[in-house]
């Protein structure tokens, strides 16, 4: 009979350390956000683009983006081509991912991480539906979301 002396390293760190680490990625999640806005506002600005509206639709575990418009004043105009940096929090690391991206990737992305921010689940069950503003004057994103649910109401009466 032998003995099994190899040991099996602890998979799980402790809750604590596991808060830690969760508080400071989403610290540094936080600021990557309002720089990776910064950059892609900038980059549309430099591009003549005034406003892009993002059209999301999501239901039953499955969501996405159903449209793109890019405007320059009333115009629509195409995306722009070109690339920006935008920067990602990995989990355990203090420095983040750097990574260069078309224009149009940086809005999907920021379009999916406001989703995620605010409204974890929106594409389950009944899911949401909305819009996004990425107004460069105004150097601001906006949500405009709406909510699906099933109500039900249910009476008895007896006589």
């Amino acid at each position: 009979m032998t003995e099994d002396t190899e040991t099996v390293p602890n998979a799980c760190p402790p809750l604590s350390e596991w808060r830690t680490l969760d508080a400071l990625r989403a610290k540094l999640e936080a600021e990557l956000f309002n720089l990776n806005k910064g950059v892609l506002l900038d980059a549309l600005a430099s591009a003549g683009v005034t406003h892009v509206v993002v059209t999301f639709d999501g239901y039953g575990d499955s969501g996405q983006i159903e449209n793109v418009e890019v405007r320059s004043g009333d115009d629509a105009i195409p995306m722009p081509e070109g690339a920006i940096e935008i920067a990602q929090a990995v989990w355990g690391q203090s420095e983040p991912e750097r990574s260069m991206v078309a224009i149009a990737a940086a809005v999907e992305s920021l379009t999916y991480h406001v989703l995620e921010r605010t409204h974890c689940g929106w594409e389950n069950s009944d899911g949401a539906y909305g819009d996004i503003t990425f107004d460069v004057a105004a150097h601001a994103i906006t949500l405009d979301y709406n909510e699906r649910y099933t109500a039900t109401e249910n009476y008895t009466h007896q006589f």
